[in-house]
């Protein structure tokens, strides 16, 4: 299909959609499902190994995208690195030459061992820290911190969340190596 690079044991469904192939990677034990859209500009996407991208959700936007190791992002989900200015003060939407438009443009970052729940939205510049988990139908504007769980419309800090999971993973890797 293109791709800058693939790993091994990468699933992607027949009914997913490429724009920007040779900006994207992916790692090793992706799995990307029906009617997914991977739109990458000129930063790219990149996604780390052990992600599993669910059904309808959508990676786009000029700027950097890029999903951590062991990232979990449910159905529906929709990550942006660019936004229209809502303003009014200029004209929005891509058929419009840049000239005319205030397009935010800023790379997002979604850490290791992530899990962003359905239907979320991550908006232009944010950064989710490693191990943080973000609960359905939530609204992502401000950056996450690592290991904590946030939820709603803004979202907003819920409460911690456990760093078990880093033993948990340690196990499969060295489980991985002996095969």
């Amino acid at each position: 299909m293109g791709f800058l690079s693939v790993g091994k044991n990468v699933l992607i469904s027949d009914k997913a959609s490429f724009h920007g192939a040779a900006r994207i990677t992916l790692g090793e034990s992706v799995r990307i499902d029906d009617f997914c859209i991977l739109s990458a500009g000129d930063g790219g996407i990149v996604v780390g190994k052990y992600v599993h991208i669910a059904c309808y959700s959508s990676l786009i936007g000029k700027e950097t995208i890029k999903l951590g190791d062991f990232a979990g992002i449910s159905s529906r989900v929709s990550i942006y690195s660019s936004s229209d200015d809502y303003s009014g003060e200029v004209l929005t939407n891509p058929t419009v030459p840049e000239e005319f438009t205030r397009i935010d443009n800023r790379p997002v970052f979604v850490g290791r061992h992530c899990i962003i729940g359905a239907g979320s939205v991550i908006l232009p510049g944010v950064t989710i820290g490693d191990g943080a988990a973000i609960g359905a139908l939530s609204l992502i504007s401000k950056d996450c911190t690592p290991f904590t769980i946030y939820s709603g419309v803004p979202a907003r800090k819920v409460s911690e969340r456990s760093p078990e999971l880093l033993e948990a993973e340690k196990r499969f890797i060295a489980c991985k190596n002996r095969e």
